[in-house]
């Protein structure tokens, strides 16, 4: 089963994140620019949580919060799930499932190395299940 290493070789470890003092107005237009479902919060270099659209609906938009005067540290995600480059795709599988998120920050001696989404460990899966089918019609067929 492939690596968080070596998803990440593939992907690429390009992160983006906002400050834990910034406002969800703020996230949110990263969020909209980069076209992605996620950011890892940080304050300083540090990774402390994450904050999501779906924070935004649930702690946000449903509680009538102002997205221009509520900071992102009030709504995140934390303590942050994380896991580390040596884990497995079935094992960022197994804490996704257990824990009910879609996104995964990829910490390595507290340091951020990358982000990986529900949907990059799908496509992974997906792709490996095609090279075994190939390779299991090869044999039968050779």
């Amino acid at each position: 089963m492939t690596t968080v290493k070596q998803l990440l070789a593939e992907k690429g470890t390009t992160v983006w994140t906002v400050g834990a003092d910034r406002t969800v107005l703020d996230a949110i237009r990263i969020l909209a620019e980069k076209d992605i479902g996620a950011l890892v919060v940080v304050e300083g270099d540090r990774p402390v949580g994450i904050f999501s659209e779906r924070d935004y609906v649930r702690k946000v938009f449903i509680k009538g919060k102002t997205s221009p005067t509520t900071l992102v540290r009030e709504v995140m995600s934390a303590p942050i799930v994380s896991v580390g480059l040596n884990h497995t795709v079935e094992q960022c599988m197994a804490v996704m499932s257990s824990r009910r998120i879609r996104h995964l920050p990829v910490i390595e001696n507290g340091r951020l190395q990358g982000m990986l989404s529900i949907t990059d460990l799908v496509n992974n899966i997906i792709r490996e299940q095609h090279q075994l089918i190939e390779q299991l019609e090869s044999y039968i067929h050779g």
